[in-house]
């Protein structure tokens, strides 16, 4: 008699590809809720890419029909006292902010649909490419939990007005609209999902990782600034990279009408 054994799936599966890491929610059953595991291996593996020289890129994406759901909600009430939930959504933020910080550019590719926490993860993202079927919610409100730490997350990638209204009233949006707002950059075609995120992550990935580095924590921090601030803050960023091998090799083969090699440096 043979026993079948079940393995366990990994939640979080990754795979590299010239420069660019894929990393893949994979609990497709569950819509691939944001369990304490899955945020644990996420944060995990994003503190490896941030020390690994050969990932230029990252992408995020979803296994099976659905980005991500948000939150896992039976998780939430198999133990809801008030310190399960305070580190459950101090968890959350801080893998949130470490998509924010980490010094390569984040592409979230989207399917099916992101909502509430999922929401949150594709407005974390630099970039967000999504297919045209994909939909996007906060739908707390609609059953008693306001998504209050997503719209932290949303308020910074969409106009108030628009994260209000998706805030209130818990609708759905389509891709359409998400792009309208500027929740998403770019919707294609279901089938050319892959091949878009893969372009313009390609793209991304044969510019100067250094320069990114210095470029994205640039953009986020000055956005908190008042103007002034922002402004002295950004030409001490620009003057640094400037001093930066690569921005001189950029500009010499601009002028000399040649590729630039870039050293990372």
């Amino acid at each position: 008699m043979t026993v079948q054994t079940k393995v366990e799936q990994p939640a979080l599966l990754r795979h590299d590809v010239d420069g660019v890491a894929w990393l893949t929610l994979n609990r497709p059953a569950a819509r691939n809720a944001l369990s304490v595991a899955l945020m644990s291996s996420l944060t995990e593996t994003l503190d490896a890419i941030a020390v690994d020289r050969s990932v230029r890129v990252v992408v995020i994406a979803g296994a099976g029909p659905a980005f991500c759901a948000g939150h896992d909600l039976r998780e939430m009430r198999a133990n809801p006292s008030r310190e399960v939930m305070s580190a459950l959504f101090a968890q959350c933020s801080d893998l949130m902010t470490r998509i924010v910080r980490l010094p390569k550019p984040v592409i979230a590719r989207v399917h099916g649909i992101a909502t509430a926490a999922g929401c949150q993860l594709v407005a974390s993202c630099d970039l967000a490419v999504a297919a045209a079927d994909a939909r996007f919610a906060t739908p707390g409100v609609n059953i008693g939990l306001f998504c209050s730490t997503p719209m932290v997350a949303l308020s910074r990638a969409v106009g108030r007005k628009a994260a209000m209204e998706m805030l209130l009233t818990g609708d759905l949006i389509d891709a359409a609209h998400a792009r309208e707002i500027g929740l998403v950059n770019r919707v294609v075609p279901s089938d050319g999902l892959d091949a878009a995120v893969a372009t313009l992550a390609a793209q991304i990935a044969g510019k100067s990782q250094l320069t990114l580095a210095i470029g994205k924590e640039a953009f986020y921090r000055q956005a908190e600034m008042p103007l002034d601030d922002a402004y002295r803050y950004a030409a001490e960023a620009m003057t640094r990279n400037m001093m930066a091998r690569d921005a001189a090799e950029g500009i010499d083969a601009f002028l000399e009408k040649r590729a630039a090699c870039w050293t990372d440096r």
